[in-house]
């Protein structure tokens, strides 16, 4: 590993991390309106039927995973005088905000017509977000190698992407009924993303120009790829996380998912006695209330992340929290719609144990590009944090397709009165289902090996070489 000779600490400035929070950001906005509002505006605004959706989701997300280890390898071997990862946050931004918004849009066309449509937008958009989002979650492991100040910009990271999925979940409706209201909410969906788009083209900028890459692979090594390749395939840390990440972010697609459906079927409009006062709400309102607080919520367990991770170390904050995070999943199934106050109160709580999972997800892999090189001598960092874009993938994939195959399995038609087996399938999607996402995603962690006390030798070695 070669450090820039101009550069002589391994600490990073406050700015630096922050303008690599924007980077999350902005992907993470287009991450929660796929996860929390894809499906539901396929399904009752765009007009496809929910079966149809669940296989789009596997089709397309299947191929669109097996692009980021491709993407990968192509970062890993660019060179420019900006270095490896960063030119990608600088030309992949403005296609990116394009294709978002043709996604999000509704043509005039056949049944048929509107499938292809969306097969056609949905992977050209997944292709531009694992061009940009691979390089730049790659970005951190040359940025520093200094484990604290990985699960730092880890932390910063994660603030960032649940502070931009945060500003989706509090404006989305609100945007979509306000251009809703003199034209259709097909177009009030189009104008919203047209913002959103926007908003991320711009801090993708910011992140290009307010970071840098600082660690280098040894000037001996050779790019292989297969070399890459048969290193990987004898990494068993790398297959551990990427079991953990997949089962972890079924859980959080499952949720997502499911909760707009929860809120305007099951739970419906609803009074809310508090404090002597009566106040009304819609489910609209409820649902985006709810969804805020969730990401709120995962920002408080993102800040807890490093406290608790130095104290217990990450392997066991990042098991006990998903152990945690099954167990009030399975108790949220038990919950009366009329109880409110229970339903939101054991959101918070969720909310934080899953907050505290993924920083040390990421700051885990680059842990893992630090083995990977220190046993084989050569670093594939970009193939190696492509994995952990893969691991979204692929939990996204299975997850969204299982939310989609389970409302048609359970009888769910859109905009009509459910039945009580659509219900049932709605409620268990959020609770139970999610919840052995996160119990598999526990028991994947109890076979990782990579403790702070093997890594610290391994960070040794790898310096004096």
């Amino acid at each position: 590993m070669v450090l820039d000779k101009t550069i002589t600490s391994s600490r990073l400035k406050l700015k630096e991390k922050i303008a690599y929070s924007f980077g999350d950001f902005a992907s993470s906005m287009f991450w929660k309106l796929f996860s929390m509002f894809l499906l539901f505006f396929y399904t009752d605004v765009f007009g496809i039927s929910a079966a149809a959706v669940g296989t789009m989701f596997l089709v397309t997300r299947v191929w669109d995973a097996l692009n980021d280890p491709i993407m990968g390898l192509i970062s890993d071997r660019t060179v420019t005088r900006r270095g490896k990862f960063r030119p990608y946050l600088l030309y992949v931004a403005v296609p990116f905000g394009i294709i978002g918004v043709l996604t999000f849009t509704t043509p005039d066309l056949s049944a048929d017509g509107k499938l292809i449509y969306a097969y056609i937008t949905y992977t050209l958009m997944m292709m531009v977000y694992t061009a940009i989002n691979v390089p730049y979650g790659s970005l951190m492991a040359v940025m520093t190698d200094d484990g604290v100040e990985r699960t730092s910009l880890a932390s910063w990271r994660f603030i960032g992407a649940f502070s931009g999925g945060l500003f989706v979940t509090a404006t989305a409706n609100v945007l979509v009924d306000f251009f809703s209201q003199s034209t259709n909410e097909a177009i009030g969906f189009q104008y919203t993303v047209m913002i959103y788009a926007t908003i991320a083209a711009v801090l993708f900028f910011l992140t290009f120009f307010w970071t840098r890459e600082r660690l280098a692979p040894p000037k001996e090594e050779k790019a292989s790829l297969k070399d890459d390749l048969k290193d990987l395939s004898k990494n068993l840390p790398w297959f551990v996380m990427l079991g953990a990440n997949i089962a972890i972010l079924i859980f959080n697609s499952l949720r997502d998912g499911s909760i707009l459906y929860y809120f305007k079927y099951y739970i419906k409009d609803q009074t809310l006695e508090l404090f002597g006062n009566s106040f009304e709400w819609t489910s609209t309102a409820l649902s985006s209330a709810y969804m805020s607080i969730w990401l709120a919520t995962n920002i408080i367990g993102v800040l807890l992340a490093k406290p608790v991770a130095v104290a217990l170390g990450k392997k066991a904050t990042f098991s006990y929290a998903a152990l945690l995070s099954a167990g009030l999943s399975f108790v949220f199934f038990f919950i009366p719609a009329d109880s409110l106050l229970l339903i939101f109160g054991l959101n918070v709580l969720i909310g934080i144990t899953a907050g505290i999972i993924l920083p040390l997800g990421w700051s885990m892999y680059a842990d893992i590009a630090d083995y990977s090189e220190w046993k084989t001598g050569r670093r594939a960092t970009g193939l190696v944090f492509s994995s952990s874009s893969m691991s979204q993938k692929f939990g996204w994939t299975i997850g969204g397709a299982i939310t989609g195959w389970l409302l048609a399995g359970f009888g769910f038609e859109p905009n009509v009165e459910q039945t009580q087996e659509a219900l049932l399938g709605i409620r268990l999607m959020i609770s139970v289902i999610a919840g052995l996402g996160a119990l598999a995603s526990f028991a994947f962690m109890r076979l990782y090996k990579l403790d702070e006390k093997f890594m610290a030798t391994i960070k040794q070695e790898l310096n004096k070489r």
